[in-house]
């Protein structure tokens, strides 16, 4: 199974999930319709990316640090289990997410890929441009745990939530509520 994303006569992209059948290729979905055609034996097993690299750049830096819907949503727990808060407190190192003055708790909320996250399909680096990807991923780590350590030594205590544990709500809430607790 690879993923193409097609850009239709307005501009949009949409991602088409083929597979291959017979001699062709045949579509599992996406907007409108798609032409079938031979590709070479090759072409399925690498999969493509037929943005260009101003659209690919244009898509990548849409991607925003702050606000994110994971974000949110540990906002709304934790504010829901009647606790407040300051966010984005730039005088903390790291600038973390979620910040509770009073009881000297900060809550961070990590996309999986994006921090690395081992435990997580998502935390896997992209198949292509590894000389890029797995530095990149590798720094952010080790950044993370580096502003974790001068916050704990700075006498904060620290939470990770990551992205895939939204998942699991009634778990996420109880370590929320466990670790501001305590």
């Amino acid at each position: 199974m690879a993923i193409f994303y097609v850009a239709d006569r307005h501009g949009l992209d949409h991602d088409y999930r083929f597979e291959l059948r017979g001699q062709g290729w045949m579509s599992h979905g996406g907007c409108g319709k798609v032409a079938m055609r031979k590709f070479p034996k090759w072409h399925y097993a690498i999969g493509m990316d037929n943005l260009g690299r101003r659209r690919r750049s244009e898509i990548m830096s849409s991607i925003r640090s702050g606000d994110t819907q994971p974000e949110k949503a540990v906002r709304s727990i934790v504010h829901r289990m009647g606790y407040r808060f300051r966010l984005h407190v730039r005088s903390l190192p790291g600038t973390p997410d979620i910040v509770l003055p009073r009881h000297k708790k900060i809550i961070f909320v990590h996309g999986c890929f994006w921090h690395g996250h081992v435990r997580c399909l998502k935390g896997r680096p992209p198949k292509s441009n590894l000389d890029f990807w797995i530095p990149k991923l590798a720094a952010n780590r080790k950044r993370d745990q580096g502003v974790a350590a001068k916050l704990r030594r700075i006498g904060w205590e620290v939470l990770v939530v990551w992205q895939c544990q939204l998942r699991r709500g009634d778990a996420l809430r109880a370590a929320l509520r466990a670790f501001l607790r305590h």
